[in-house]
């Protein structure tokens, strides 16, 4: 029997980096159904999934600047996906939050991506599975606790 030894977590992190790349990409696929470009999806994933936020904490979130994300809030409030609203002791600080129209779309395109990534599993056998669906949730793990500063 061959013993194997096991691989750097930088040889690990570059395939993984390389796989979720791609997977992603043939997910977005379909994304382009649902008639919103990908950051539009991406803020309203965030209020849909996330619940309400206000418009500096959507930026934090999105990784862009106050006038980009209220651009993009704008959008989703005139396609009827989102509402703002301003805060009742502090008349500066706005909320947003997802309508239900952009509660349902988000639910449809998290259905089709799920079928999709449904379609790829299948291919597995039960072991595979299990393993892809234990690294999985050990990921989850990993991306759910507290970091470091500078990390």
């Amino acid at each position: 029997m061959l013993k194997t030894t096991p691989e750097p977590a930088e040889a690990v992190a570059d395939r993984l980096h390389s796989v979720a790349i791609h997977l992603l990409r043939q997910l977005r696929q379909e994304d382009l159904s649902l008639g919103l470009g990908p950051t539009q999806l991406s803020a309203l994933s965030v209020l849909v999934f996330g619940g309400p936020q206000t418009i500096g904490a959507l930026a934090r979130i999105e990784q862009v600047a106050a006038p980009t994300i209220s651009r993009l809030v704008d959008a989703l409030v005139a396609a009827g996906l989102a509402a703002r609203e301003t805060d009742a002791k502090d008349r500066r600080v706005v909320h947003v939050s997802a309508t239900p129209a952009g509660s349902s779309l988000m639910q449809r395109g998290r259905r089709q991506r799920v079928q999709r990534l449904v379609r790829l599993l299948e291919d597995l056998d039960p072991a595979e599975l299990e393993t892809v669906g234990s690294a999985a949730e050990r990921l989850a793990q990993l991306l759910r606790r507290p970091r470091a500063a500078g990390e």
